[in-house]
């Protein structure tokens, strides 16, 4: 099976082709640039590098999210029209999820990013191998709450994330298992880990009603409730616009 694996949900870009599980060609940049003029371009590049011609792919996996509004909506939005146009599998993979093959050793690992106002994105899964097990679905919280339900599983953790350091302090004083963590270079998304993912999930994606999992509303989405408190529409704005 011939993979095409793309995500542009946070400042950096990674595309990666891959025979199954077997990768072929990758490209990630850590340049906070224009995704949405760089993707296309850059996939070209990766499918040539490769040897693999665009209509040879069987299966595009791209991140879902969370991450950046734009950026999820770039990604996601330029792998729908390929598996529309292509007539081919569309399958997305958490952008969290992803980062977990980064963890040099199985056992509990965290995923996040920063969400800003001491909030982060994050999930915690058991790593085996190349299996990926979620044991807090992906979600918007506090971080004070993320190690609260770390020292609850009382089980030591890697954490993966580019902004570690911000968190150094918090961590340090809270936290009571041990923990690791990656360094920047090991905590970039990597496209080749999307593409196994995205290899081993069976579940499909309908290409006509898939959006990005943000996780939390916009601020045009907020701005809104405040205005309509007894609106009753459950809803999400975003899902009903995309």
């Amino acid at each position: 099976m011939k993979i095409l694996a793309m995500d542009t949900s946070n400042v950096a870009l990674s595309v990666a082709v891959l025979d199954s599980e077997q990768l072929l060609a990758t490209q990630t940049t850590n340049i906070k640039r224009n995704h949405s003029k760089q993707l296309m371009p850059i996939i070209s590049q990766t499918l040539a590098e490769a040897g693999v011609a665009l209509n040879e792919i069987d299966r595009i996996v791209v991140a879902e999210g969370p991450g950046s509004y734009t950026g999820l909506r770039i990604a996601v939005t330029t792998a729908k029209t390929l598996a529309l146009t292509l007539n081919i599998e569309l399958v997305g993979i958490s952008s969290l999820a992803m980062l977990v093959l980064n963890a040099p050793q199985d056992g509990l690992v965290v995923p996040f990013f920063d969400a800003r106002n001491g909030n982060v994105f994050a999930g915690i899964y058991e790593k085996n191998g190349e299996q990926v097990v979620n044991v807090m679905e992906d979600q918007h919280v506090s971080f004070e709450e993320l190690l609260a339900k770390i020292n609850e599983l009382g089980k030591p953790v890697y954490f993966v994330s580019s902004q570690f350091e911000q968190f150094r302090k918090i961590i340090e004083d809270t936290l009571i298992v041990v923990a690791e963590h990656s360094g920047n270079l090991n905590s970039l998304p990597s496209a080749h880990a999307l593409g196994i993912l995205g290899y081993q999930k069976q579940e499909l994606e309908n290409v006509y009603t898939f959006v990005p999992a943000y996780l939390r509303v916009t601020e045009a989405e907020r701005n809104w409730k405040e205005k309509h408190p007894n609106d009753e529409n459950r809803e999400s704005y975003v899902r009903q616009i995309n």
